[in-house]
């Protein structure tokens, strides 16, 4: 049986890795970051490192991929359309519990909502985003200090195993329920802010759910890591206690312990605080 496999990201090269695809296909290159250097993405890395076939088409679509029994998509961030979307052997790998979550960012968002657990779903693909059928599902609990990183990293195993089962033994597919489906909006500038006006939990949540390929900020000082604080500080002032870094937040506190200034490296919260002008209470601003 010959397999073509798409995906792009990080969590698609982690789960790719038990499998033997006859052909990887990605995104292009791009230019990333401040310096807009062009960089491949991690799936083409990966593919070139184990000799695998690559492609690396403008347009997914361009590609005939109909000589391939299965067509597996994995993380690959464009939309699959037809004649691809009517192969017979086309699935996709999710990461969430379908039909919560679908959508671009689906770690991200369970992550945010404070969602007890999320898991993986294999799936046929059809027309409706992350709409198709589902094959196979395995759950497993997010934690009260999981981030985006520790969630993806115990999900690429997970997603691996179905995807294996999957091929394997093909077992028969079920629509979605037709309730409870939320999407997930792919993560924007304004997805990133902290809000003074929610509790200091809500706030910690979206910092570990951007950490640490994305990163929140409080105001234009990025936040890569922090935790709930019981110290009482005004929402939205910046302060320093006993050379801590506090944020106040409508409810409680949030202790800061790795930051970035603007157009700096990322730095542990200490010592950016002891280059900081305070009062004498420890506010900063």
């Amino acid at each position: 049986m010959s397999l073509a496999y798409l995906g792009t990201s990080e969590f698609a090269v982690g789960v790719m890795a038990a499998l033997e695809p006859d052909l990887v296909v990605t995104r292009p290159d791009r230019a990333k970051g401040r310096g807009r250097q062009v960089s491949p993405p991690p799936l083409a890395v990966a593919a070139k490192e184990r000799g695998l076939e690559l492609a690396q088409p403008a347009d997914v679509h361009e590609l005939d991929l109909s000589a391939y029994d299965d067509v597996v998509v994995c993380a690959f961030g464009a939309m699959i359309k037809e004649p691809l979307l009517s192969h017979p052997g086309l699935i996709n790998v999710h990461p969430s519990l379908l039909p919560r979550w679908r959508g671009a960012a689906p770690i991200e968002r369970a992550i945010m909502a404070g969602d007890a657990e999320t898991g993986v779903c294999i799936m046929r693909m059809v027309a409706e985003l992350d709409a198709g059928p589902v094959c196979l599902v395995e759950r497993i609990a997010i934690a009260e200090d999981d981030t985006y990183g520790s969630v993806s990293e115990r999900l690429q195993p997970v997603a691996a195993s179905l995807l294996a089962r999957w091929l394997a033994e093909r077992p028969e597919c079920r629509d979605q329920p037709g309730e409870g489906m939320t999407y997930a909006e792919k993560i924007g500038a304004a997805d990133r802010g902290l809000d003074a006006t929610a509790g200091a939990v809500s706030n910690a949540r979206v910092v570990r759910a951007l950490a640490p390929h994305i990163g929140a900020k409080a105001g234009d000082l990025g936040v890569w890591e922090a935790a709930v604080a019981s110290d009482p500080v005004a929402a939205g002032e910046l302060w320093v206690v006993e050379g801590r870094l506090l944020w106040g937040c409508a409810e409680g506190s949030l202790e800061l312990f790795e930051v970035q200034p603007p157009g700096k490296r990322r730095m542990p919260a200490a010592d950016y605080a002891r280059g900081l002008p305070s009062t004498a209470e420890g506010r900063v601003r």
